[in-house]
């Protein structure tokens, strides 16, 4: 085995099913989370379970990870923005339009064709032969920086940050509508949407389809019909930010997902927006390795500042 996660469930997690919670915890498919299960490779409290297993209380979970698969994924000499490099990870600024990882429809030009190329052997390969080094994603129409594991160790470590909260990520988006504060925090658990599988949403009372999920937010500028926000992400849930701001009538402009009907200034300037206008623009941490405190700031992209610069003059 090449290394081990362990999962420690929490109050709200009890009743849910083994596969899910495994999924959601250690950013990994449910298929690959069902193959572990028939292989015998997560345990609860030492044995190991079925894919029906529902989590007790006080349940420690343990995940064996395999030897790593050799990849059917070919590298590709895609520049790269490297904001910072060492032997055991590195800090990537990924463009807007570049999707992470190949997948239906995006079967190469990903950002993992590029890192195969750049790093050569040396990435982590927690998530599997699709996936590795990609210790956590953005989506593809989101620009800004993420993380990349060389090393399983170095990845293990960043993922219990992750878990722990410790990171800091700090997003900036323009969205629709004013708001009344200046500050404000929403705190509502994401799920996979009932209806529309591709799509997340907030879900409340169903602890077994969702998890919580929690944004900060703070107004950076008014234009009236728009607002420009820096927002800190406290937990880390698939879409969370475009859900949330959707979910309290402010959605991310030119979001295809979660605002379809675009507006008037959407429309004039979607060869710019192509796609929400969000921007991962902070993220800190603790080095898994050296233990220094690492901060990045890649500043806003030029397609975000063109928007904002519109908007101030009143396009």
């Amino acid at each position: 085995m090449d290394g081990k996660l362990i999962l420690t469930v929490r109050e709200g997690d009890v009743g849910e099913r083994i596969d899910v919670f495994v999924s959601h915890e250690a950013d990994m498919t449910r298929s690959a989370v069902q193959k572990l299960l028939e292989d015998g490779a997560v345990l609860s409290m030492g044995k190991p379970v079925r894919k029906n297993y529902k989590l007790r209380e006080g349940d420690e979970i343990t995940v064996e990870l395999p030897e790593p698969e050799l990849l059917d994924v070919k590298p590709q000499d895609i520049p790269l923005e490297i904001i910072y490099e060492d032997e055991y990870l590195l800090v990537v600024n990924k463009p807007k339009g570049m999707v992470v990882h190949p997948a239906a429809g995006n079967p190469d030009g990903t950002l993992v064709n590029a890192l195969m190329f750049h790093c050569k052997d040396s990435l982590s390969s927690i998530n599997g032969v699709i996936r590795p080094g990609i210790v956590h994603r953005i989506d593809k129409d989101t620009s800004g920086l993420l993380i990349v594991a060389k090393c399983n160790e170095a990845h293990l470590a960043l993922a219990d940050q992750i878990k722990e909260h410790s990171f800091t990520r700090i997003y900036n988006a323009i969205v629709t509508g004013n708001f009344k504060e200046d500050t404000g925090c929403i705190d509502a658990p994401i799920g996979r949407h009932p209806v529309d599988r591709k799509k997340m949403a907030v879900i409340r009372g169903n602890a077994q389809s969702a998890r919580d999920a929690r944004t900060h937010y703070k107004v950076k500028e008014r234009f009236g019909a728009y607002t420009y926000l820096e927002l800190k992400l406290e937990t880390g849930r698939t879409h969370q930010i475009r859900v949330h701001m959707a979910s309290i009538g402010h959605p991310v402009i030119g979001d295809p997902v979660y605002k379809p009907n675009s507006d008037k200034f959407e429309k004039m300037n979607a060869s710019l927006l192509c796609g929400q206008c969000l921007h991962a623009r902070v993220i800190g941490f603790v080095h898994p390795i050296t233990g220094k405190e690492l901060y990045f700031d890649s500043g806003l992209p030029e397609y975000f500042e063109k928007i904002l610069e519109k908007l101030r003059r009143g396009q």
